[in-house]
């Protein structure tokens, strides 16, 4: 999740690009550092390992004065953290300075090809491979050098571009991660993202893919990978109160998200009264005297109710058939004595689940809404109403909606057990903190997906839960990273799925049925025959999959049957990271609304 921040005007750029790089810090980084071309066509570098404050501490000791500057805060997926490995890079002679975001995958061979031409590398980063191009392909033309450059590349880059021969200029470039540029008077600013230039402007205007830049002080020239120059609007950055209340994080995904540890609390505690479970006297009435269940929702609220079908049947020996809510409007269920049918809805507005919901109340069906909006339509339509708690979902794809949903869902299971369990409910009041100490682990999935982030296909599989969880899972990644990716039945990897399988794809192999990993184990050791990366979320103390997957993530212990409440947390936090590094908007998907109110 590295950042970068550039700037050229007639300010002294050290202290702009510090306070820009401190507005980045919150996309995670493990050293930091600026490069700085002062007007006597020397161009000086500050860079060092930790966090943006011994960077700020090394500049005073050290400082830097100049005009036009780049910086970057790293987070590494090429070499260790370290001071040698840390941005801005430079050539051999130390005349251009690069920063980069981005993974350049065909940076072995460059590096091969560069040495051959008697280039030395003094870090292990794919991203130093950048400035020795530029270096070879210049000939007094920056601009010429950097397009020459990026043509050879492959993977994703947004990089900067300075060379101490033009204390007057910046050149940017982009593929496949986000860059923006800040105009304003006397002074032009570039980041990876918008935060970093409000300081001093509102005026942006973002970069395409496979476009550059050239920034002076008083203007900004956007090219084609040909050298044709483009029009490009200058838009308003007018932000509205929504993104005050994000609370220093980057997107209301990324908050929602963490909000789940006080979602689930809230869900559960108010439902939790002298050691038992108590919904409402009405519902809880109505569970005592269920003999067959239906779970209608569409999307998210679907799989919720998948992974409420084993769950349910498991604990509580009662069928439970569940539908997609747009087929079981167009068929005609086979309703019976004593069915009782969960209706769920986050926003309480779904167009599909509300026609559902009017259906089966036609059929003589009893129905609960499972909504997270007070007073919507199918909260008032349904004969009862379960409300999630979950507080205002302001992101488009769902997280804490969802966690919350199956939390109110596994109270249901419980109530319909029937015989109260003291230690189930002990381990389920934990979920909260378990789900806590798991958000605690975010930077190892966030590293994972830096790594990870440009795989062409991925492949979520699982078994039980493990499966029902891998629906909502790949469903989220391509929500919001636009990522090809399915979720199978592990059981069903050789009916189809393994033709798909190569080496341009990642499996990520759910495992928390203890009954079922020597299973799961030969599934993902046929994936890896095929040239799959596959990674394994499993429990802590678990390590039967350390030698067969490339990587374990682990989840805090819990019944089985309670982890998709934890799994999918990270399953959200790979999609998000994912999506962010690809330069997208996880909070507003293309093509996607928060409440299909139509068919």
């Amino acid at each position: 999740m590295c950042g970068i921040v550039g700037y050229i005007g007639s300010d002294q750029a050290s202290p702009i690009l510090l306070e820009a790089l401190r507005k980045l810090e919150y996309r995670g980084y493990d050293s930091a550092g600026i490069a700085v071309v002062q007007e006597n066509h020397n161009l000086l570098v500050r860079k060092i390992k930790g966090r943006l404050s011994n960077l700020e501490l090394l500049v005073q000791q050290q400082p830097v004065e100049g005009m036009c500057g780049i910086g970057h805060t790293r987070w590494a997926t090429h070499g260790d953290p370290s001071d040698i490995n840390s941005h801005p890079h430079t050539d051999v002679s130390g005349s251009i300075a690069v920063v980069h975001n981005g993974i350049i995958e065909n940076h072995a061979a460059l590096k091969t090809w560069l040495e051959k031409h008697g280039v030395t590398f003094k870090s292990q980063t794919d991203s130093e491979v950048i400035a020795h191009l530029v270096d070879f392909h210049y000939n007094g033309d920056l601009l010429l050098a950097v397009m020459e450059t990026v043509k050879r590349l492959e993977g994703s880059y947004a990089i900067a571009v300075v060379c101490e021969d033009y204390p007057d200029r910046l050149v940017v470039a982009r593929k496949d991660s986000p860059l923006v540029i800040g105009r304003f008077q006397g002074c032009n600013l570039i980041a990876s993202d918008v935060p970093p230039l409000l300081g001093i402007t509102r005026e942006v205007q973002y970069l395409n893919d496979h476009e550059l830049a050239l920034l002076t002080s008083d203007d900004v020239t956007i090219y084609s990978m040909d050298g044709d120059k483009l029009e490009r609007e200058i838009t308003h950055v007018d932000w509205d109160i929504e993104a005050a209340e994000k609370c220093g994080y980057e997107h209301f995904m990324l908050k929602e998200i963490f909000e789940q540890p006080k979602a689930l609390q809230d869900t559960l505690a108010s439902r939790i009264k002298g050691g038992e479970i108590h919904l409402a006297p009405a519902i809880d009435a109505l569970l005592q005297e269920c003999t067959h269940l239906l779970i209608v929702g569409c999307g998210s609220a679907y799989h919720a109710g998948m992974v409420a079908k084993y769950v349910i049947e498991h604990f509580a020996k009662i069928s439970v058939e569940v539908d997609v809510a747009s087929e079981m409007r167009y068929r005609t269920p086979l309703c019976r004595q004593g069915d009782v049918c969960i209706v769920i809805s986050q926003s309480g507005e779904t167009a599909d689940t509300l026609a559902s919901l009017r259906l089966l109340k036609e059929l003589g069906v009893k129905t609960i809404a499972l909504t997270n909006v007070v007073g919507s339509t199918i909260s008032r339509e349904a004969d009862f109403v379960m409300y999630t708690q979950a507080g205002p979902e302001i992101a488009v794809a769902s997280t804490k909606a969802l966690t919350t949903q199956l939390m109110c869902l596994y109270l249901i299971a419980m109530v319909l057990k029937k015989n109260h369990d003291a230690t189930l409910l002990a381990q389920l009041s934990q979920i909260p903190s378990l789900a806590q100490k798991l958000l605690e682990k975010q930077e190892d999935i966030q590293r994972f997906a830096a790594r990870q982030f440009n795989k062409d296909k991925v492949f979520f599989m699982g078994r039980l839960t493990d499966y029902a969880i891998s629906l909502e899972s790949a469903l989220k990644l391509k929500e919001i990273s636009y990522t090809h990716s399915e979720s199978f039945a592990a059981g069903e990897l050789k009916h189809g799925p393994i033709a798909l399988v190569d080496e341009s794809t990642l499996v990520v192999a759910m495992c928390t049925q203890p009954q079922l990993y020597k299973k799961m184990d030969s599934n993902i050791k046929e994936v890896k025959a095929r040239g799959a990366t596959a990674l394994v979320v499993t429990f802590d103390r678990v390590h039967e999959f350390d030698d067969t997957a490339d990587e374990v993530f682990r989840i805090p212990e819990t019944e089985p049957y309670f982890t998709p409440m934890l799994t999918v947390i990270v399953s959200q936090l790979y999609a998000y990271y994912c999506s962010v590094l690809k330069g997208n908007d996880p909070d507003k998907p293309r093509n996607l609304a928060k409440s299909v109110t139509v068919e």
